[in-house]
């Protein structure tokens, strides 16, 4: 039993070694996973590309799913698209290369807004990402019926990410 619980962290520790959660320029992730909001769950899938040392752009898409029927949310109140800017600062901040912080900014179909974000990969192309949106300026400025509020809001999204 001993030797199998050797040999296993030793496998552990290699893969550990070899996995990067961001690697620079040319760098390519992709993240699906579920985002949580008040009145409605949903799917969220991202995509970046990195630009720099410690910079990378990109897009991301959600659909909320699990919505109340009273709150007669359409599919444009369940849908969002968003450009992306991140400031990947697992390398800045000294994090072991399997491990990346990354703070950005927003653009999406219903506000500006920014996020913060962590990678953790467990081997070169599979790890868990968190991540955390919040609107700094909704296009709407009037009061928000429920419907309305959805992608509009603090979201939080948790989910599986992917060396590409």
């Amino acid at each position: 039993m001993k030797k199998v619980l050797v040999a296993l962290t030793m496998i552990l520790g290699v893969s550990f070694a070899n996995a990067q959660a961001y690697s620079g320029k040319d760098d390519a992730k992709f993240q699906i996973g579920a985002n949580f909001q008040e009145n409605g769950t949903g799917i969220v899938v991202t995509y970046d590309y990195g630009m720099g040392e410690n910079f990378s752009i990109g897009a991301s898409t959600s659909y909320v799913l699990g919505v109340e029927e009273a709150l007669d949310a359409d599919f444009g109140n369940r849908f969002d698209l968003k450009a992306r800017f991140n400031a990947n600062l697992g390398s800045v901040m000294q994090l072991p290369d399997n491990m990346d912080v990354y703070p950005g900014l927003n653009l999406g179909l219903k506000n500006f807004g920014g996020h913060l974000g962590t990678r953790y990969f467990f081997s070169d192309g599979f790890g868990l990402f968190a991540e955390a949106s919040v609107p700094f300026a909704k296009y709407k400025t009037d009061d928000l019926s429920p419907a309305e509020e959805l992608n509009n809001q603090f979201v939080f999204s948790f989910g599986a990410t992917f060396n590409l």
